[in-house]
């Protein structure tokens, strides 16, 4: 046996233990580590222009993907903090839980509330310098990898009134091996967002690497009003104001925007002190609640509603909504450690209070308006009763009822859903291929005519009345909305296999479009895959290879010698592919390339609008997001 006594017992001294587990404290070292430390940082200054000091915040990817943020708050105290003995500063960036947010009158509300930010950033970066203007001078530290380099040292003076913190870092190749490099979309859109939700703040992000240089600026003096005017951006407003309900209650403050378009979907998004809340929680709940009694006294004090027994649901006031929710706290109590579900039982309150009461102050003085949601809620209430049935045909059957699974499934022999996967494939001879090449004990084959609906223009009983969309329903198991499951899906990976064409392209688009308005939870668990067929077979002396892109095309030619006797085929359609080669270059587990969708809780509204413009009815953003890609495009055939 292993040696395992007290000297086996180790013991972290500092910031030894965010290096040694560092996803235990921004939840990965990948692409979305590395963005995590920048928004540590700048939930700092944030928290600066919430309790009122800060008005701008700049953030800077330098030429050497190093990263520097600079606020003008009151910046970080600089005297000697009692119980460590250590300039306070210094506390803040070498010692876990150290920080103004634990009620000691530093702030009154705050998103960073474990006091781990700073010296987390600090610990996971190669090195640390952080400036300080406070009392008229200019105060240095430097760190690396979270140890103290250097004492903090005065090195200039500044008018007195003159205040602010400048983060500079560079994250640590050591920790972040997949990615050091800084991708300036992503910063901007969780920038765009933080700089919606904090009224009147100045958010500038620039970009000065070599070749991408770029500015941009969000400062949105009507706060969360503008974020749902953005939000709509690419929708028919049904009314031209944006409903705006503000108040504090139990010492919530509650801020509430919203405005119905003409489309099918919700998309109502949640923050508890500027912090996203993916799961939403006790405010969602006291918003929901508000606007559904509301809607029904209204439509009933006004005999919209005439039958006494009638009721619009939620679901039937909310449909076509986009709506902001942001309360700020002083003691959240969030379930879970990743923040994702507010806990507290007074923002319910306070949020149905300032809404209720502020709502039905707007109807009464808006009455076309009022008269306009509600004819819109009654329509959505008659097409949800006809999807009904439909819905109904579509929930998972018992084990007793496994016939009613769709006649063109190929299913697999497997029943444990872990070891299963389902083939969603464009076409019945791609599908008859598929099905011949398949391994039938863990690969069922389901294949597509033609092209399903473009859900994002359609209402929910349309949807539920599209064959192929029903077929996709019964066939996973899971149900869709509020009837969904996950623990009833049937195959743990859902492979989306289209032509690498423009055809298959857009046929995979419409797929995921219907997965993340209906089932997003797949997606976001990790359970749907694009497959990659390959673009080119290559033949030479009776060797064959496979080529996914153009550059692996042309590494093949150089390595085998570029003359007459090569054989280049371009496969337009999996249906030029016998059914050996699609298991050998598609199908087959261990020689497959797969890619794994993924959904970020942090870019949800970013998400929204981007299907919006992509899959919605008008044109002119389209036209726009494709004017401002175009540049971006690298293979037109894919």
């Amino acid at each position: 046996m292993a040696e395992y006594g007290a000297e086996q017992i180790q013991i972290l001294e500092g910031l030894e233990a965010v290096r040694k587990r560092p996803g235990m404290y921004i939840g990965t070292t990948s692409s979305r580590g590395l963005h995590h430390l920048v928004y540590e940082i700048v939930d700092n200054a944030v928290d600066e222009a919430l309790a009122g000091y800060c008005t701008e915040i700049d953030v800077l990817i330098n030429k050497d993907n190093s990263i520097t943020v600079t606020d003008n708050g009151r910046g970080v105290p600089v005297d000697i903090n009692a119980k460590a003995g250590k300039p306070a500063v210094e506390v803040v960036f070498t010692i876990l839980h150290a920080g103004g947010k634990f009620g000691g009158g530093g702030y009154k509300v705050s998103g960073g509330l474990h006091g781990v930010g700073a010296s987390v950033v600090n610990a996971l970066s190669e090195w640390l310098e952080v400036r300080v203007k406070r009392n008229g001078h200019i105060y240095e530290q430097r760190y690396q990898r979270g140890k103290v380099m250097e004492p903090l040292t005065i090195v200039g003076e500044c008018p007195l009134e003159e205040t602010g913190t400048m983060v500079h870092f560079l994250p640590d190749k050591e920790i972040f091996t997949e990615t050091t490099v800084y991708e300036y979309d992503i910063l901007k859109q969780r920038l765009r967002e933080m700089a919606f939700l904090t009224k009147g703040i100045k958010i500038i992000l620039r970009d000065e690497r070599e070749g991408i240089e770029q500015e941009r600026v969000f400062h949105y003096e009507g706060g969360i009003k503008e974020f749902v005017e953005y939000l709509n951006k690419s929708k028919t407003p049904l009314y031209e104001q944006i409903i705006y309900c503000e108040g504090v209650k139990n010492n919530v403050q509650v801020e509430v925007a919203m405005q119905h378009n003409d489309s099918y979907t919700e998309s109502t998004f949640t923050f508890v002190n500027n912090i996203n809340t993916p799961e939403g929680g006790t405010h969602l709940a006291g918003f929901k609640n508000a606007l559904t009694k509301t809607f029904n006294d209204y439509a009933r004090a006004n005999r919209i509603l005439k039958d006494s027994d009638q009721n619009l649901t939620g679901d039937d006031i909310r449909e076509g909504l986009t709506a902001i929710v942001s309360v700020k706290i002083e003691d959240p109590q969030f379930e879970g450690q990743t923040k994702q579900k507010l806990g507290n039982t007074e923002a319910r309150t306070a949020v149905d209070s300032v809404v209720s009461e502020q709502l039905t102050y707007f109807l009464e003085q808006n009455p076309a308006v009022a008269k306009a949601i509600c004819e819109k809620s009654l329509l959505a209430q008659r097409a949800r009763d006809a999807a009904r049935k439909a819905r109904d045909l579509t929930r998972r059957k018992t084990a007793l009822e496994s016939t009613s699974l769709p006649g063109k499934l190929a299913d697999c022999t497997d029943k444990n859903p872990e070891n299963c996967e389902i083939y969603i494939v464009e076409g019945d001879s791609a599908g008859g291929s598929a099905k011949t090449a398949r391994s039938r004990a863990t690969q069922a084959i389901l294949p597509l005519r033609g092209k399903i609906l473009n859900v994002e223009k359609a209402r929910l009983d349309h949807v539920l009345g599209n064959a192929e969309i029903k077929a996709m329903i019964t066939a996973f198991g899971t149900g869709i909305h509020d009837d969904f499951d996950i623990s009833k899906l049937r195959y743990h990976k859902i492979i989306i296999m289209t032509d690498a064409d423009v055809d298959g392209a857009h046929i995979a688009t419409l797929l995921l479009t219907f997965l993340y308005r209906f089932m997003p939870e797949l997606i976001k668990q990790g359970h749907v895959y694009l497959a990659q067929p390959p673009l080119y077979k290559i033949e030479k002396n009776k060797k064959v290879w496979y080529a996914y892109s153009d550059e692996e095309l042309n590494n093949i030619m150089t390595e085998i010698g570029r003359d007459q006797n090569n054989k280049v085929q371009r496969y337009k359609g999996l249906g030029e592919m016998d059914a050996e080669q699609l298991w050998e270059t598609t199908m087959d587990p261990e020689k497959r390339i797969l890619l794994r969708v993924n959904m970020d809780d942090d870019s949800a509204s970013e998400l929204d609008v981007t299907f919006t413009t992509l899959m919605g009815d008008k044109v002119e953003p389209r036209r726009e997001f494709i004017e401002t890609n175009a540049k971006y495009v690298k293979n037109l055939d894919i």
